[in-house]
């Protein structure tokens, strides 16, 4: 499955009832609940890579890349948007691209 497809499926169930889909619940939760659950899933991924438990990290990043789309969803972010933004920084190096970027 490509991140595509998955960003797919989630735009299906999102448009299901809550009571029906995982996805249409959260959604419905609000932008908190699924900042909250991209967060924890990151959390989650960094112990399991820590841990060099690589079954564990394979899941976790698994759940880390469903929730970060659901928030992307929920927020109105496009994964085009996202892409195209990656797209843009590999036409240079990484380590000019962050040196580029506004200071805050």
């Amino acid at each position: 499955m490509t991140l595509e497809e998955l960003n797919q499926r989630i735009a299906a169930r999102a448009s299901a009832s809550p009571e029906e889909s995982y996805t249409a619940k959260l959604i419905s939760r609000g932008i908190q609940k699924c900042a909250q659950k991209v967060g924890e899933e990151g959390v989650e991924a960094a112990i399991a890579a820590v841990a060099g438990d690589h079954k564990g990290l394979v899941g976790e990043a698994s759940d880390l890349l469903y929730h970060l789309l659901v928030l992307l969803r929920a927020t109105g972010v496009s994964l085009d948007e996202v892409m195209a933004e990656l797209d843009g920084r590999t036409a240079q190096s990484g380590l000019a691209e962050k040196a580029a970027r506004p200071k805050e």
